[in-house]
């Protein structure tokens, strides 16, 4: 299956989904809301897919609504700003993704702004180029943000700084956002790509049983007490126990060898 605004490919276990609007700066427009989302299921329920790479295709991740695609529809309207109505339309697409068994590294090469800020921080590892920008802009647009921005964005960089950059839009660089801990690790451009599947493929070769009961655990565990998360560690580890990964992880530590995971 092809993508009109999305440029899907699967190697060595890695699925890389490459938003393609370069044109608009890989705004949300077009198709690529759908292509997204389908892309993203697709991928989940891949079990030869380990780990996703999302990036953007040209100078940009991706610059959030499609305001120019907006303003083109309200040219010479008098009713107030043509903008998405519908939660479950975008929203889909981020629940996708945290649901998705696999972990998903967002290789940031260019800016992301608005809604593409909030697409970065959907993923679970971010790794940026020196040339990303990252924005809450959508007080500039006299807009709300959304795609989770007010759900991501304080759980990454604590309340107060959350307000600041949601209330004023000011953009920062990737050094700032390293500094936040908004990404990762922060690369040169010609970097950036192999920087994250080098890491992809680190976590590939990982159990994928034990890295896709990790993910969950993780989020879950956020809204738990202790004792409710050791209980999901307790679940999740019971379980990985009796798996063959478990076996020839134990077993080849015994040999002194580097473990051959196979997902069972």
């Amino acid at each position: 299956m092809t993508y009109e605004c999305l440029l899907y490919e699967v190697s060595d276990g890695i699925a890389t989904l490459t938003l393609n609007r370069p044109d608009r700066l890989n705004a949300l427009g077009g198709s690529l809301r759908a292509d997204l989302f389908d892309a993203v299921t697709r991928a989940g329920a891949d079990p030869d897919v380990r780990v996703m790479v999302l990036t953007g295709a040209g100078k940009g991740f991706c610059a959030g609504g499609d305001v120019k695609a907006m303003a083109e529809a309200n040219a010479g309207r008098r009713e107030r700003p043509l903008i998405e109505k519908i939660a479950p339309g975008r929203d889909r697409t981020l629940l996708a993704m945290r649901e998705a068994p696999q972990p998903i590294i967002a290789a940031v090469n260019g800016a992301a702004v608005g809604a593409g800020m909030n697409l970065a921080l959907g993923c679970d590892i971010r790794i940026a180029s020196t040339e990303a920008k990252f924005s809450q802009a959508f007080v500039k647009r006299g807009l709300h943000p959304d795609w989770g921005g007010t759900y991501f964005l304080p759980r990454v960089v604590g309340m107060a700084k959350a307000c600041e950059m949601i209330f004023t839009g000011d953009p920062i660089d990737a050094v700032e956002a390293l500094r936040l801990g908004i990404v990762n690790r922060v690369v040169a451009p010609q970097d950036l790509l192999p920087a994250a599947y080098e890491l992809a493929r680190r976590i590939a070769a990982g159990p994928p049983v034990a890295i896709r009961l990790a993910k969950r655990s993780l989020y879950a565990n956020a809204d738990l007490d202790l004792r409710g998360a050791l209980v999901v560690e307790t679940m999740a580890q019971n379980i990985c126990s009796e798996t063959e990964d478990a076996a020839e992880g134990i077993r080849a530590f015994g040999e002194k060898r580097a473990p051959v995971f196979r997902g069972r």
